[in-house]
């Protein structure tokens, strides 16, 4: 019994150190200093290592033994080969955008773990940094809980907008966390995290259904992973109503001639499914019924009347509106005698502000003894200039189920496709020739005011000399010169975004 009593003193003990290094860690409050805050941060919460703050050295003089320790371990991931992950000494790289070192735009974890009291001190510590921009976190060890974790900072940093989390699968697959509709990235790298059909499935809900949409995210990185012929389908659902995303990559990912299919479905005008086309219904409905709708179409003004008119309107309401003030006057004065005079004085301020704050144009009548506003053709022109650019923004901001340019064929309800995307990479697959002709057909129905302006098709099961692959390059090089250059530099890309 005495022991079984000095055990549960000691764990109350040890679980009163724990909680009181978390309080700590709570309190404190971060400088911005990333060098100061965070080794102070991870000593608080009992860390035994802690990883150093060091600057990182431009690409240029990177070291090739670290490099290539780090290119050999990714392309053994990406191969599928199991093996030791390269682990250098923990630290964390930081870019500066000057000498300040309250400047850091980019921190980098690369080849080790970050678990959930690391989680924690990012969290504390990222969010201080007012002009972080990326974020970068290579075979981190990251697991769903910590991923969620990271979710949560990565909103909590105002200017952070590029993430590339890499070479860290996942059970879950919970990437899609980090492109929801609320995400403020624009820019976020998914390569080798062994994504399959169940992750490609969120993130293709992630970009888009027919009620929600991400609307900021504009490249997605998805090479090297395994995503397949059922995982290029639900990326191309996720592509049929966003109109933001303008680069997407899913080079090497096994994907053949029947996911390429629906990919290129996407492209050309499509037809709108059961769900969409109730959805597209409802947001008709609604927007008859809006306020701002009928606004839009009883605000504007018929004709703008001219000035002369204006001016004798505005002359003859001066006067009806000085004789109703001494009418006013002449029925004031008897309840001011009623009264002890104490309602006049308090009602001759309240007109004389009234007279003072009313002012009227120059012109023919209008003279000071007029005191009702009347508005001027520079007032009307302006409300009608409100008025249309708030009708620009509603055009703006309105789903791509109400987007122009839908069409009624055979009680079907066909929409134009998706025009917004104008990078798509899908080297390293296994498309054929097949696959080519749909491409080359939905690009071709693209209009010149927008669409793909670079197609990446190399390293596929089609000779690279056939008929339909020259004339999709032709075609590409027709709408963006850059692509002869381009197309010269995918093989040395290894399959990366453009």
């Amino acid at each position: 019994m005495k022991k079984r009593v000095e055990k549960v003193v000691k764990e109350k003990a040890a679980g009163n150190v724990e909680d009181e290094f978390s309080k700590t860690a709570d309190d404190y409050q971060c400088s911005g200093s990333l060098e100061m805050d965070f080794p102070e941060l991870c000593s608080l919460l009992g860390m035994k290592e802690i990883p150093a703050v060091t600057p990182r050295a431009p690409a240029s003089v990177t070291p090739t033994t670290e490099r290539g320790n780090m290119e050999e371990s990714q392309s053994q991931m990406g191969a599928g080969i199991a093996t030791t992950t390269w682990c250098p000494k923990p630290r964390l790289q930081v870019e500066l955008e000057s000498e300040d070192p309250r400047s850091i735009k980019e921190v980098r974890v690369c080849g080790w773990k970050v678990d959930e009291l690391m989680a924690r001190v990012l969290n504390k510590t990222l969010p201080a940094l007012s002009n972080l921009q990326n974020l970068h976190l290579w075979c981190a060890g990251l697991t769903g809980r910590t991923l969620t974790s990271l979710k949560n900072t990565i909103s909590l940093c105002s200017n952070l907008r590029t993430v590339v989390l890499e070479g860290n699968p996942l059970p879950e697959q919970s990437y899609h966390l980090l492109i929801s509709e609320d995400s403020m990235l624009t820019h976020v790298s998914l390569r080798n995290n062994r994504i399959g059909e169940e992750g490609a499935r969120l993130i293709g809900s992630a970009l888009a259904t027919a009620q929600t949409a991400n609307n900021n995210l504009l490249a997605l990185n998805l090479a090297f992973n395994s995503i397949g012929d059922a995982g290029a389908a639900h990326i191309a659902q996720g592509l049929r109503l966003n109109r933001s995303l303008l680069c997407l990559s899913l080079a090497n990912n096994h994907i053949g001639d029947t996911g390429a299919s629906r990919l290129a479905e996407v492209l050309g005008p499509f037809s709108l499914t059961h769900d969409e086309v109730v959805e597209r219904r409802r947001l008709l409905l609604r927007r008859d019924q809006s306020p701002s709708h009928a606004d839009s179409k009883c605000e504007r003004p018929l004709s703008i009347p001219s000035s002369s008119s204006l001016e004798r309107n505005v002359s003859k309401g001066a006067k009806v509106a000085s004789k109703k003030k001494d009418t006013a006057k002449k029925d004031e004065k008897p309840a001011a005698n009623q009264t002890g005079g104490v309602a006049g004085k308090k009602e001759e301020p309240k007109l004389a502000r009234k007279a003072s704050d009313t002012k009227l144009p120059r012109g023919k009548g209008g003279k000071s003894g007029g005191k009702e506003k009347r508005p001027s053709v520079l007032d009307q022109e302006e409300k009608a200039n409100a008025t249309q650019n708030k009708s620009a923004e509603l055009v703006e901001t309105v789903s791509p189920l109400l987007e122009p340019g839908v069409q009624h064929t055979g009680g079907r309800v066909i929409l134009p496709g998706n025009t917004a995307l104008t990078s798509l990479n899908l080297a390293g697959n296994r498309l054929s020739e097949q696959s080519l002709l749909l491409f080359l057909s939905s690009v071709g129905a693209q209009t010149e005011g927008g669409g793909l302006l670079r197609l990446c098709l190399n390293r596929n099961r089609f000779p690279p000399d056939c008929d339909s692959f020259l004339k999709i390059k032709e075609l590409m090089s027709l709408r963006d010169p850059l692509n002869k250059t381009a197309s010269a530099q995918v093989d040395d890309e290894q399959g990366q975004a453009a």
